[in-house]
């Protein structure tokens, strides 16, 4: 047998170890060169393993859930065998209980759509076959919400069998409506009696590596930053405007829409070139002022909160920017963001508005010492020149580290941004 170690990639100098997902081939089966057999999640991305060379999986030495380190051996390719016809004959190291998942895959099972990591895990964990779920995804790939929604789908068609508990008197019963034994149970949406039902179930499920992270992190940031924050409000009419006079223009000529992130990244750089220290950072007892600005935008995927990095955005053209971030949006769906993207930083923005949020106290990204929070965009009545007009207003808040920042900066900081985003001619000229 002539075998070929299959290793685990490279990581970051930052990560110590990481965890494998899903195997995509079982030991036995034929192996393309370059084919991807596993995806490894770390506390930032996913990266995926491809096949070294072609051949036959004829070891696995790591099963799904194992934490692992870089350059780890995680399984073997035989590249002079042929495909077995059953895999009990190829020698395999899987965990417990898991000979069921080592057999032979039926033509069903070869011909299943591509999964994103998160939703394969989820499948796998709740046991739904994913040739039964729709792919809404790019390519017809099954997104988390496809796997959520077929695992809802089950719960909802496991409580439809559950009897409600026997009714004691006539009198309950006549109160009980749609809840008495001769009628099915409620809509999911209406309300209920929850003690109508036999059981109440609970489900416990272990962090996702990035979902560790995360916690770990904003558990840091508010355990070291001396965080506050201030608010402003925004009149959005004057962007608004121009981006509705040039928008079809703007998308003909770049290739992508114009939209309301590149103004807020925009006003960001403004204002951080008039006050450096909201663009600092601590590193024990300095402070470090960058030459630069990176610009992190939060982005929501299924794996949780991620923020990639615009590096340089000063430099950037509003069609460079748009571009970015919904690069940046693609690879997260798809979980394809790199370590290069999410690395380094001196400034974030947070946009909870697309979600609908009205106003929050955003937590600082450390080692960066401020955070730009933007909210929904709604009509609100305010007060010009003594009268009260419809205004299209946008709550903006800045959360910072008092620590270095005095509330002076933060304050002007805010202001600098709301003046470029109610005057973007200052953007242009630098005022």
């Amino acid at each position: 047998m002539a075998a070929i170690d299959v290793k685990v990639p490279q990581l970051s100098e930052s990560v110590a170890e990481a965890t494998l997902l899903h195997w995509k081939k079982r030991p036995g089966e034929a192996v393309k060169q370059d084919e991807i057999l596993i995806e490894i999640e770390t506390d930032k991305v996913v990266l995926e393993v491809p096949a070294p060379a072609a051949g036959v999986m004829a070891q696995i030495l790591k099963d799904d859930g194992a934490t692992v380190v870089a350059e780890e051996v995680i399984a073997k390719i035989d590249t002079t065998a042929t495909p077995q016809v059953s895999p009990l004959a190829v020698q395999s190291v899987p965990a417990a209980g898991a000979q069921d998942k080592a057999a032979a895959p039926t033509p069903a099972a070869a011909a299943q759509p591509a999964a994103m990591p998160s939703a394969a895990k989820l499948m796998a964990e709740k046991g739904v076959d994913p040739a039964s779920v729709t792919g809404t995804g790019r390519g017809e790939r099954i997104t988390k919400g496809d796997a959520l929604a077929a695992v809802a789908g089950r719960a909802a068609s496991a409580a439809a069998q559950i009897q409600p508990k026997p009714v004691p008197t006539q009198a309950s019963a006549a109160q009980a409506g749609p809840f008495s034994s001769q009628t099915a149970l409620p809509p999911v949406d209406a309300e209920i009696d929850l003690s109508a039902y036999a059981e109440r179930p609970e489900q416990r499920v272990p962090m996702s590596r990035l979902r560790a992270r995360i916690a770990q992190r904003l558990v840091q940031s508010q355990a070291e930053n001396a965080i506050l924050t201030t608010f402003n409000e925004v009149n959005m009419q004057p962007v608004m405007d121009l981006r509705n006079a040039h928008k079809e223009r703007f998308e003909k000529e770049h290739g992508v829409k114009l939209g309301f992130m590149s103004f807020f990244v925009k006003a960001a750089v403004h204002a951080l070139k008039k006050y450096p220290v909201i663009n600092a950072s601590v590193d024990g007892n300095d402070l470090i002022y960058h030459g630069y600005f990176d610009i992190g935008i939060a982005v929501g995927s299924p794996r949780g909160l991620v923020v990639p990095i615009l590096r340089n955005a000063d430099q950037m053209s509003f069609a460079d920017i748009e571009k970015q971030i919904a690069e940046f949006g693609a690879k997260a769906r798809d979980g394809k963001l790199a370590i290069e993207d999410l690395t380094g930083g001196t400034f974030s923005i947070s946009n909870g508005g697309v979600f609908g949020s009205m106003l929050s106290t955003p937590i600082i990204n450390p080692p960066q010492s401020a955070i730009l929070g933007v909210h929904a965009t709604k009509e609100r009545p305010v007060v010009e020149n003594g009268q009260i007009v419809i205004r299209p207003i946008n709550y903006l808040a800045l959360s910072y580290d008092h620590r270095i920042i005095d509330g002076r900066e933060a304050v002007l900081g805010l202001v600098a941004m709301k003046e470029a985003l109610e005057d973007p001619a200052r953007l242009l000229l630098n005022l």
